[in-house]
């Protein structure tokens, strides 16, 4: 009975620290996100990265500001195409729709896709891709671009989407080759730095 009252005491006081302080809630719930992360490297039998390799990925601080509301608008009658990857490879995919938002008041927008045989899968049948570039790419986050898994569902019924770029991930072809890395399409290269989410890998690429 003591436990569970000292327990319930500290989970009511972290509630309180979070209420008081939402930067603190924030950061502790990227770096939970994070932790999560570098935990599906270990699970994923196709892993480029082991344990040890974990320790060598590098992110940005946490940063609020980097947590976009955008304004989703359908694109139904986009029509399917082949999007090259860096092993030289296609993949078919359609625009599903486009994200308009604003960064230091000056407005966006960015594609989102869908891969056709991927959808077919019922565990990925509302999966949404989004692969960019932004300045930061070839300095401090990796050259070839970098990508955020959605879900239609994450659309809210008034058309607004929060897009987390604290979020975003490098692709598999950072840390080694072989494999299939979309690239990202020019219209989805943005005129900005994009100082959040993960940087370069701080470790040896495997070759």
């Amino acid at each position: 009975m003591i436990r569970y009252i000292l327990s319930l005491i500290g989970l009511l006081a972290n509630t309180w620290i979070a209420a008081q302080n939402p930067d603190s809630a924030f950061t502790a719930e990227i770096a939970g996100h994070r932790e999560h992360y570098k935990q599906e490297f270990l699970t994923e039998p196709r892993s480029p990265l082991k344990a040890p390799d974990t320790a060598f990925l590098d992110f940005f601080a946490a940063d609020p500001a980097w947590r976009v509301a955008t304004r989703f608008e359908r694109t139904p009658d986009a029509q399917p195409f082949d999007l090259p990857t860096y092993s030289g490879i296609t993949r078919r995919y359609v625009k599903y729709g486009v994200l308009r938002f604003e960064v230091s008041g000056k407005p966006y927008e960015l594609s989102v896709y869908q891969n056709l045989t991927l959808i077919q899968q019922e565990a990925y049948k509302d999966h949404l891709f989004l692969p960019f570039k932004d300045h930061t790419n070839g300095d401090s986050t990796y050259g070839g671009g970098r990508y955020f898994d959605l879900h239609a569902g994450d659309i809210t019924a008034d058309g607004t989407l929060m897009l987390d770029f604290n979020k975003c991930y490098n692709p598999w072809c950072a840390y080694s080759d072989g494999y299939n890395c979309p690239i990202p399409p020019p219209e989805n290269h943005l005129e900005l730095a994009v100082d959040a989410g993960e940087r370069n890998f701080k470790g040896e690429k495997k070759h």
